[in-house]
């Protein structure tokens, strides 16, 4: 150890607490967090400084991006070259900011997560929003410190007239806390801070009606509002992000086309995971993946084995991979150089109070310059009013300090004045600069008295900002890209759709849509009829609905299943379009089947929902009612809607009005028919209870059909036999006699049609009416359509007429009633009062032929 050094002892476990406490602290404030007044990170801020200072401008040339980076280090900020630079190229990416601040030249990088090329290669120049965050930086608007080397003044903060932080988010991990907000759409964020400067005590609730959600440069779709009013509320949230996805007919196959993906995502990497996931069969039904984006924009098509449920593929994909990913908002940014959790209007109010500061700053030294060159011209008046006096006491001076001493004294000028006399050029001299200089001069008095104005009134100032405000909106406001799927229709589109009348149709082979009610437009009676939907091969419309799009449409599959729908979520289509597959709407499991559809009124009607019933039939016999009420809070997995026993199957579910009659009719040709109030009500999950009892193993039902008590002496039953036998029965004679006695609940029933070795067993049960068509389907796939008129009513125990000739080993696969083809508006105008009275239509459309 050298003379006069000495050692000091130390405690290493203090010395290792302060240390890293100053660490800690100087990553939190210099480094890891945004300001909430500018949005700016330091190495932000010093990177626009830093252009600012080289004048690399909007309207100017680009500049090698080396060139910025080593001013920025070489002035501001002294640490890695890849960190000004990486902050740099970040400012420029269009996937990363949602409102760029940098306009670079050159390859800055891509969204499959490229590299931008080095910094010797690319150029860059500010973006015109830049100006804006640094406008009248040098009108003592903002306080500057001294830089590393105490060479140069930086600014501490940028006196912005955008509100960066909330429009382009920001993320920083410090050491014990990070950061994590989200980028806004410009001019919801405006259209929220006008409303807080026109009324401070705004609620937040009040506010989400002008800033709806974040808005992500990528797009995509915002799944679900929970966590976007937890995140405004609070400062954290967890938002759900979704890519935007729409199906598609791709070389003949179903394929899930994405054309944007959550924020953040790198694309490469998100579909060479996909193909991971599929290689190891975690993933089923996508036979390829193709990416192709270019520069139109993104495209990635995941083609579908031909087995595939578009639905559920979706569904599995935005579970495993990253077309599904969540922003876990933290908003924490240092106010006052102190690190804070900030709500939505926190990060407004603390904005507002900024540019509030600034403004008032900006006028003291507006109105500072002003007086000053008021000063000047008070005293080029005086001079110019007594030119000739003035001339010949500088001629007779023998300097300049004289000559400024006479003037003073004879004139009673100040220093400044007397100095600016004898720097006067002589044009100044001429008549016509001389009214200039009075001009200037009342021009300036003006400005000096609106400037004071502005400070003695909060309000003015107030009013300026917004204007600024404004300003900004016309000139940089945009759409939003993100789209908001309100999940559970918590705050619902339902405003932004007209609730008018459409027809749902539904064709046998499980294809939806539905078509406004102006496209069925009225024809005579006895006019052709007009040619209907477009339809596969062998498939017919069997099922035609008259709704509002404000209304509901439910589900039911065989395992017991209820899927919920609004009608305005049905794909439109025109009348002649093929509609969508319904297995593609809803996420139904691969070997499920819709068996039943039931149009309802709004669920959130209290009255209705509990003053109306799900009555349901099974295979086995099985019957259960439950309140409409149980099937009003849907979830997007579907709900159980009845709990089926092993070997059975829901095969019906119709809606009443608990003051009905069931009938329910079972293959071997029996039928009960009993009063709706004999089933009591019971909860979703219940399997029912006995409604008719089979005759043996084989027996099964085949069809349920309810009747209302007005409609009893209208109704006719139609059965049909697999080999073709069918005929229509009255429910009441013309006695008024009941032809089906109605009988308890359970029974075996009494005989529809005598079943013979003949007719075969009984497969079809319909309540018709002579309006209707027939349309029956053999298991050759062959369909006949004939009229309901044509066949006579006949007592309940004769074996009915042959309908039609079965050849060889064919048989009748199913029977379904439709609509005349000859069907004029009027009828359809009657369905539509009916629906509209809280029952729904099961008449069923015509077919093409």
């Amino acid at each position: 150890m050298s003379d006069g050094e000495k050692l000091i002892p130390i405690n290493i476990e203090d010395e290792m607490k302060s240390a890293y406490i100053d660490y800690s602290m100087s990553v939190i404030v210099s480094r890891a967090l945004p300001d909430v007044r500018d949005g700016l990170k330091p190495v932000h801020r010093r990177v626009l400084y830093g252009m600012y200072d080289l004048g690399v401008f909007s309207n100017r040339a680009h500049k090698k991006s080396a060139r910025i980076v080593g001013e920025v280090l070489g002035k501001y900020h002294p640490h890695g070259d890849t960190s000004v630079y990486d902050a740099m190229v970040r400012m420029a990416q269009e996937w990363s900011l949602r409102y760029l601040l940098i306009d670079g030249q050159g390859n800055f990088g891509s969204v499959d997560g490229d590299s931008p090329a080095a910094m010797r290669y690319t150029e860059a120049r500010m973006k015109k929003m830049s100006e804006d965050i640094m406008a009248d930086i040098d009108k003592e608007t903002v306080d500057f410190q001294l830089n590393f080397d105490d060479t140069l003044y930086e600014p501490k903060v940028m006196p912005t007239r955008v509100p960066n932080l909330l429009i382009n988010g920001a993320s920083g991990i410090a050491v014990g806390m990070a950061t994590n907000m989200p980028p806004h759409n410009l001019t919801e964020v405006v259209d929220g801070t006008l409303a807080y400067i026109d009324n401070n005590d705004i609620e937040i609730d009040e506010l989400i009606n002008y800033i709806k959600a974040p808005d992500f440069p990528t797009g995509g779709v915002i799944y679900g509002y929970e966590g976007v009013r937890e995140a405004f509320k609070t400062g954290r949230g967890r938002i759900v992000i979704r890519a935007k996805v729409n199906f598609e007919e791709v070389n003949g196959k179903e394929a899930i086309i994405v054309t944007e993906i959550p924020y953040q995502v790198n694309k490469a990497e998100m579909i060479k995971k996909t193909a991971d996931l599929i290689n190891e069969k975690k993933i089923e039904g996508i036979s390829n993946i193709r990416d192709e984006s270019d520069r139109s924009g993104m495209r990635i098509v995941y083609e579908l084995k031909r087995d595939a449920v578009p639905n559920v593929v979706l569904n599995t994909l935005y579970k495993y991979t990253q077309l599904q990913s969540s922003f876990s908002v933290n908003n924490i940014a240092l106010v006052g150089g102190r690190p804070q959790m900030l709500n939505l209007k926190d990060l407004i109010h603390y904005f507002v109070e900024h540019r509030h500061d600034v403004v008032v700053r900006r006028t003291q030294f507006e109105l500072r310059k002003a007086e000053e060159r008021a000063h000047i011209l008070e005293g080029l008046i005086i001079a110019s009013d007594n030119i000739d006096e003035v001339i010949a006491l500088i001629r007779s001076s023998k300097d300049g300090d004289e000559a400024r001493n006479k003037l003073i004294e004879r004139f009673s000028l100040t220093d400044i004045q007397a100095r600016a006399i004898v720097e006067m050029r002589l044009r100044q001299l001429t008549g016509l600069e001389q009214d200039k200089l009075r001009a200037e001069y009342e021009e300036i008095m003006k400005l000096i008295q609106h400037l004071k104005d502005l400070l003695a009134s909060k309000e003015l100032r107030m009013q300026l900002i917004k204007d600024e405000l404004i300003e900004i909106r016309d000139k940089y406001g945009d759409g939003r890209r993100s789209t908001i799927e309100y999940s559970g229709g918590d705050v619902s589109i339902e405003d932004l759709i007209a609730d008018e009348n459409v027809v749902i149709t539904i064709s046998h082979a499980g294809y939806i849509k539905r078509t406004n009610l102006s496209e069925y437009k009225t024809q005579n009676r006895g006019g052709v009829g007009q040619k209907s939907a477009g339809t596969r091969d062998q498939d017919f419309l069997e099922h035609l609905f008259v709704a509002t799009n404000h209304q509901y449409l439910l589900f039911f599959t065989q395992k017991g299943k209820c899927f919920w729908m609004r009608v305005y979520e049905i794909p439109e289509g025109s009348k002649t379009s093929k509609g969508r597959a319904i297995q593609n709407l809803i996420n139904i499991e691969q070997d499920d089947k819709v068996k039943a559809f039931i149009c309802t009124q709004d669920l959130k009607d209290e009255e209705y929902i509990n003053s109306h019933y799900v009555i349901m039939a099974t295979k086995q016999g099985q019957v259960k009612k439950t309140p409409l009420e149980q099937y009003s809070r849907p979830r997007q997995n579907g709900i159980n809607a009845i709990t089926i026993r092993e070997d059975d199957e829901l095969l019906e579910a119709k809606l009443t009005n608990g003051d009905s009659q069931v009938l329910v009719a079972v293959k071997s040709g029996k039928l009960v028919r009993f009063e709706e109030e004999k089933t009591r009500p019971m909860g979703r999950t219940a399997s029912g209870v006995r409604g008719i009892t089979l005759a043996d193993d084989k027996d099964e039902v085949i069809g349920m059909v309810s009747v209302n008590k007005d409609d009893i002496n209208e109704t006719q039953l139609l059965v049909v036999t697999e080999n073709g036998y069918g005929k229509r029965t009255k429910l009441v004679d013309d006695d008024g006699e009941d032809v089906y006695r109605i009988t308890n609940r359970g029974g075996k029933g009494v005989k529809t049609l005598n079943i013979t070795e003949k007719t075969g067993a009984l497969i079809s049960i319909n309540a018709v009416t002579d309006a209707d068509d027939l349309m029956i389907i053999n298991k050759s796939g062959l369909t006949i359509r004939m009229e309901v008129s044509d066949l006579r009513v006949m007592g309940r125990a004769t074996q009915g007429v042959r309908l039609i000739n079965i050849k060889g080993n064919d048989s009748i696969a199913a029977v379904t009633k439709v609509m005349k083809e000859e069907e004029s508006e009027e009828d359809t105008d009657a369905d539509i009062n009916e629906v509209n009275e809280g029952e729904t239509s099961t008449e069923t459309s015509a077919s093409e032929e």
